[in-house]
């Protein structure tokens, strides 16, 4: 059997795969996203997204390779795009604030990028990656309900300050796309790169709704 691997720390994505029929085995590459995004500043936003992804996979590959001879490894990395710019996570409460600022009452396009890699007998075989682009729509929280949310903590480690299916979802207005993208990991974009390295995604699923996890399920070295 094909291990699933997730290069994310994301539990948002975790359990998007889970809702979606695959229990993925979860390791944290470690990559330092701020740096090397600050590494390569000329990079279009789609493929810095892209970058961002392939180094998380390339990382988790390289540590788990020979533990997992066969197996799928897919990174994932999602930024807010709005005035020309690329938002990640603000990290700390003063920069969340001043996102939503920005962003409040206005649509920005959530940029998911995904790289999806192959291991066949411990080797790495084929690759394949992709970037999709959601718009959402962000409402308008008063002051009171916006302190509220900033002192939930969430929005300092997400994408953008915001989340679709957590606290942050009172606060989204609407979505033209594909929402899983704008919680972290695109469900239609990864099926499309698993083809690409020829692995359906059916094949990964559990064998029937509610059935017991393969026993990839849970989290290494967060």
């Amino acid at each position: 059997m094909t291990t699933f691997i997730l290069a994310s720390a994301s539990p948002a994505r975790q359990a998007v795969l889970t809702a979606a029929g695959i229990d993925a085995l979860v390791h944290v590459s470690g990559i330092d996203e701020d740096a090397l995004a600050a590494a390569n500043p000329t990079a279009l936003p789609a493929d810095l997204v892209v970058i961002l992804a392939r180094a998380k996979a390339e990382f988790v590959a390289g540590a788990l390779r020979e533990q997992h001879p066969d197996a799928v490894v897919v990174g994932c990395d999602s930024m807010l795009h709005l005035d020309d710019e690329l938002i990640g996570k603000p990290h700390d409460e003063a920069t969340a604030r001043r996102r939503w600022a920005q962003m409040t009452g206005r649509a920005g396009d959530l940029l998911t990028g995904h790289l999806v890699l192959r291991i066949s007998g411990g080797v790495v075989t084929s690759t394949a990656s992709g970037t999709c682009s959601t718009s959402v729509q962000i409402g308008d929280p008063s002051d009171e309900e916006l302190d509220a949310y900033l002192a939930t903590g969430e929005p300092l480690a997400v994408a953008g300050g915001f989340t679709l299916d957590g606290y942050g979802g009172w606060f989204v207005d609407g979505v033209i796309g594909d929402p899983s993208s704008v919680v972290g990991i695109s469900l239609p974009l990864t099926r499309r790169l698993l083809r690409e390295v020829d692995i359906r995604v059916t094949d990964l699923w559990r064998t029937r709704p509610g059935a017991e996890g393969n026993g990839h399920q849970g989290a290494v070295n967060k």
